[in-house]
């Protein structure tokens, strides 16, 4: 879903011609970076590599190369006897666990999270497991973006490249989740224009890795990076606009007046006669300024005045409140004396919480760029935890001062916590995979984050299953999917247990997909 991080090397690369790679040998020297460091150089020549490097070069995406298996073609017979050798380009495989680990951290929350409501998200205040895997997927972004971008011989066509790029990730959002596929249990497909919904998890996206590539592209110098303050004087154009969005944030939030609204709700008690027939109108009496609630916060204000009530998601989290159902910290039904608003509609990747949402870009930018500044290991996890030390601190102070923990508003706690968890967890994964090169037991994930804008499309958008589920036995419920699960709930003799069983299996499953086409060199890229 985001850019991967590869470094290439520039000596002899198998599969071009001996004239090409003399070509290359005599030419001017050009700047180059240890392996360790795990970043790209910029060549403003045609790429010598195969056509799969090519291309990647031509969407400024940093592609896996190929794997052992593949092995190159020999040299041509005029090849100079014994070229020098050097190893394959090293990828940073740690960023590709956690892509991996995300991806189906997201499975696992969305599938199981209605048997075990405790990893679901928190129905308003409060984190729970679920409430990490946004912003460990913006975090990401982060750091991808700031290696990609880490030297651009022209701005205007990064700038194309990466608008276009922002384009199709919006896009692909909106058909997924706008509401025209209807996911599992429903054989069904389609949207009213008039009620589809504009924003959701990869638009989300998409708004954090613009930011983020304008900021990368246009508000960083050229300077030599050989000391602390030349490191704040390269970067800190981008730390103002961090801190802009922030005080923006901060400031809507609790400077905006959130007046009395009403929204529609469908009704069976209406009559032909009435003007409002099937439809109920309900109003929320707020007149308030800084509340952080559901019904009266400025986020939901703004959503409704710039996006329309009938365009936001019509099933928010607070309807598993402790007001809005029986069951919480799960869906139920209403409780007697249940507040009008549990009905009303809420947007959790609404425009203003999706500025604070983009903060967490730029603070992944930050970790990649110690990843392009420090060569050693232990500089780099020496910075890296000491920064999530400060982030996660940062966020139990502001969560004392009175602003708690809010994934469905993105509060400024919130995004200092997870942010702070989003970089102690690359830390421990940075050592664990690429110093200490144990990489087996995580083979898989890694697998799934080289690809993993198709298991998020095929699996977490459910668009798979609800494919599968279209072939049945005589009655819809008579289908592979649902038959699976229902046998894992028997032989568990427990519905969640067997629920739970059932994800796991369906993870592995597509970690194994994405092995498949690892193998083949497939993948999947925006």
């Amino acid at each position: 879903m985001s850019p991967n991080d590869t470094d290439w090397s520039t000596a002899y690369k198998p599969g071009i011609s001996s004239t090409a790679f003399f070509r290359e040998a005599m030419a001017p020297e050009r700047s180059r970076t240890s392996m360790d460091s795990a970043v790209v150089v910029a060549d403003e020549r045609a790429p010598l590599l195969p056509t799969y490097a090519a291309a990647a070069a031509d969407d400024d995406e940093i592609r896996p190369w190929r794997s052992d298996h593949n092995s190159p073609p020999p040299p041509a017979d005029d090849a100079p006897p014994n070229p020098p050798k050097t190893s394959e380009p090293q990828r940073l495989a740690s960023l590709d666990v956690f892509r991996g680990l995300t991806v189906a951290l997201m499975i696992l929350v969305d599938d199981a999270g209605g048997a075990f409501p405790s990893i679901n998200h928190a129905p308003w205040f409060g984190v729970t497991l679920a409430d990490f895997v946004m912003p460990f997927f913006l975090f990401i972004v982060g750091v991808s973006v700031a290696l990609v971008f880490k030297k651009t011989s022209n701005k205007v066509t990064a700038t194309k490249k990466a608008i276009m790029r922002a384009l199709k990730l919006f896009l692909l959002g909106l058909l997924l989740q706008g509401g025209y596929f209807h996911g599992r249990h429903h054989l069904t497909y389609g949207v009213d224009i008039d009620h589809i919904r504009w924003l959701g998890i990869l638009q989300r996206i998409s708004i954090g890795y613009f930011l983020a590539a304008m900021s990368e592209i246009w508000l960083i110098s050229n300077m030599l990076v050989d000391s602390p303050v030349s490191y704040m004087k390269k970067y800190y154009f981008e730390w103002i606009v961090a801190i802009i969005l922030t005080a923006v944030y901060v400031g809507l939030l609790f400077g905006l007046y959130v007046p009395k609204w009403e929204f529609a709700v469908p009704s069976s008690n209406s009559t032909l006669l009435s003007p409002t027939y099937g439809v109920q109108i309900e109003s929320v009496d707020c007149g308030v300024r800084g509340s952080l609630g559901p019904p009266c916060n400025a986020v939901g204000l703004i959503d409704r005045l710039l996006l329309g009530e009938k365009h936001l998601y019509q099933n928010p989290v607070y309807k598993r409140t402790k007001e809005c159902s029986v069951n919480s910290p799960d869906y139920g039904s209403l409780p007697p004396n249940s507040p009008g608003w549990c009905l009303a509609p809420f947007d959790p990747e609404g425009l203003l919480s999706s500025l604070m949402a983009a903060v967490t870009c730029f603070a992944g930018l930050h970790f990649g760029h110690i990843i392009m500044h420090f060569k050693g290991h232990a500089q780099r996890m020496l910075f890296w935890s000491m920064t999530s030390l400060v982030l996660l601190l940062c966020g139990f102070m502001v969560e004392l001062v009175g602003m708690p923990f809010s994934k469905p508003l993105y509060t400024l706690s919130y995004m200092f916590l997870t942010t702070g968890v989003s970089g102690f967890l690359l830390t421990l994964i940075y050592y664990i995979i690429d110093v200490k090169q144990f990489r087996r037991p995580f083979m898989l994930l890694q697998w799934m984050g080289m690809n993993a804008l198709i298991v998020y499309v095929l699996a977490a958008s459910e668009l798979f299953p609800a494919a599968i589920q279209g072939f049945y036995w005589r009655s819809p419920e008579n289908n592979l999917v649902d038959l699976t699960e229902s046998l894992f709930q028997t032989i568990c003799h427990s519905k969640r247990w067997g629920t739970l069983a059932f994800v796991l299996l369906e993870i592995l499953f597509w970690c194994l997909v994405a092995g498949f086409l690892h193998m083949k060199g497939i993948y999947v890229k925006m």
